[in-house]
């Protein structure tokens, strides 16, 4: 395991590659000193925290690493630390964009708190600058913002929006979407409702999911993004035979919790045809993969045709505030005009206020003085390269896909009928915690590990990431390869050892390191306590 002890610097002093890194001097018993100086405890025990959230916390509210969950009690850049000061590399977490605890971040807000935080209503610079630096990253048609405190919050608004433009009602959204945690939005999120007791609405349609490597119409197809535009053409025409009419089609830029998804070039240019062509508008969702995830555009709409595709909405939310709740609506001048003719006042609290437009104006300074895009870029392309090789290595490795630091891994257990390798994937991303790595596994058949690392991710991370990733496979795909049917049960999974040469993989450089094999023998083993882990489908 990494401990905190090792070589970390304190925030205000930059590391050789401009990056801040968190200094946590030690622990002992549970506690610890920040970067202040001053002593931090834990307020329960690891147990009675679990105990109380038990009892406290509603059971939908799950953990990450549900049959072992982590504490985490403090973070810096793309590092988390434990209540015992063991450091996990952070290869999860799209919403700490610039970097946990980034120190520009976390002085904006401290300053701008000491001043002033109030409602929208009261005229403030805050507001106007960040509207006006933030359209200067968009087209010029998206210049009018509407700002709210959660990506659900945004995709609800952008409903309204759309449905009063032309009084539609009608939503198209893709197969696996999923836009959001208010009702408006679990109607049209299939991730959500097509698991639950809820039936799809009249009003919504599905389209399927524009993916080349598992669906409908994949690589070998000569011209993808028409085929699946197509699919979306017959279900507005299908609707308006029975009546009904179109009012948006709603999309991530690049599908998240339906398996990292790269739509094909000219997929939504060709569906914005469509769908404007019944009345109804385009919806870019850039919640989660907005703000230069995909490095070479600051929106990932932008990777699908540049100047020639521009939405007519675009929501944004958990990177804008690097962890602060903020998030935004943009649109046209002339979609919000109509919108403001219902007389109906659109007023958010919290949306916009002094405190978050400070945060989110740090996050953008923060971007263009680290040139985390260019980052997304340079190690997003050296992970590919990587994770290819891995490809080239391992069986179990079905595809790579992804743009920037925006990525999908899709196991399988067999190249020729693709078949989701789920209970593997589920014990890649236990194991890889084990080592020190924080990946989750998502996609309709939660066999794609997802990787989307706060911005600051580095070359040396993903060497250490596909390192300790080459290591697990290697020993899975031994034992796989002994199973006469070549299916892994989940029993089998657990019982896997570590071999020498996983236990040999180079450390990041940032100091004395420390095996993680010691903290797994001091525990019972995940696989003893939870069986049937590896035949969850846990959103991790």
């Amino acid at each position: 395991m990494v401990n905190a002890t090792s070589d970390l610097r304190c925030p205000g002093q930059e590391t050789s590659e401009g990056k801040y890194i968190l200094c946590v001097p030690g622990s002992s018993g549970g506690r610890h000193t920040d970067w202040k100086g001053t002593t931090m405890s834990e307020l329960y025990s690891k147990q009675d925290t679990l105990a109380l959230r038990g009892k406290h916390i509603g059971p939908s509210c799950k953990v990450f690493f549900a049959a072992d969950p982590i504490k985490i009690m403090r973070a810096q850049g793309q590092y988390m630390f434990d209540e015992k000061g063991e450091r996990y590399l952070d290869c999860i977490n799209n919403v700490a964009h610039v970097g946990h605890c980034h120190p520009e971040v976390v002085k904006a807000a401290a300053k701008q708190m000491e001043l002033l935080n109030t409602n929208s209503r009261f005229l403030h610079d805050n507001i106007v600058e960040y509207a006006k630096r933030l359209t200067a990253t968009l087209p010029k048609r998206l210049s009018v913002c509407y700002f709210t405190n959660s990506g659900s919050e945004a995709n609800d608004l952008a409903l309204r929006l759309a449905r009063q433009f032309r009084g539609h009602q009608d939503v198209i959204t893709l197969d696996h979407a999923y836009h959001g945690h208010l009702t408006s939005l679990i109607e049209i999120s299939p991730y959500k409702f097509q698991k639950g007791k809820d039936v799809k609405k009249e009003f919504v349609h599905v389209a399927p999911t524009p993916d080349t490597y598992r669906g409908k119409y994949r690589e070998d197809h000569e011209d993808a993004a028409t085929a699946y535009a197509d699919e979306v053409k017959k279900i507005i025409e299908d609707a308006q035979s029975r009546g009904r009419k179109i009012a948006a089609f709603i999309a991530e830029s690049m599908q998240s919790c339906g398996g990292q998804i790269i739509p094909p070039a000219g997929y939504f240019q060709k569906v914005a045809e469509h769908v404007r062509r019944a009345g109804g508008v385009f919806i870019a969702d850039e919640v989660q993969v907005g703000f230069g995830r995909a490095g070479r555009h600051f929106w990932s709409f932008q990777t699908h045709g540049g100047k020639d595709f521009i939405p007519d909405i675009v929501t944004m939310g958990k990177p804008m505030g690097n962890g602060h709740p903020m998030a935004c609506v943009v649109t046209t001048k002339e979609i919000a005009e109509t919108f403001s003719s219902t007389g109906i006042e659109y007023f958010n609290t919290y949306g916009g206020n002094p405190v978050s437009c400070a945060v989110g104006l740090a996050v953008l300074d923060v971007i263009e003085k680290e040139n985390l895009q260019g980052n997304a870029v340079r190690v997003g392309n050296y992970l590919t390269e990587l994770l290819e090789a891995q490809k080239a290595k391992h069986p179990l490795i079905g595809d790579i896909r992804g743009v920037g630091l925006f990525i999908g891994i899709d196991l399988v257990k067999d190249h020729e009928e693709r078949t989701p390798a789920t209970a593997e994937a589920q014990h890649v991303i236990y194991r890889m915690k084990e080592k020190g790595v924080l990946l989750s596994a998502d996609g309709p058949h939660r066999n794609v590990l997802k990787i989307k690392p706060p911005m600051c991710f580095t070359e040396e991370d993903a060497k250490f990431m596909v390192d300790h990733l080459d290591g697990i496979l290697t020993v899975l795909e031994e034992v796989m390869e002994t199973k006469s049917d070549g299916v892994i049960s989940e029993n089998t999974v657990c019982r896997t050892k570590v071999v020498p040469k996983e236990a040999h993989v180079e450390q990041p450089n940032h100091g004395a390191t420390e095996s993680r094999e010691n903290h797994s023998r001091k525990r019972n083993s995940v696989c003893s306590d939870q069986r049937t882990l590896l035949s969850k489908r846990l959103k991790t």
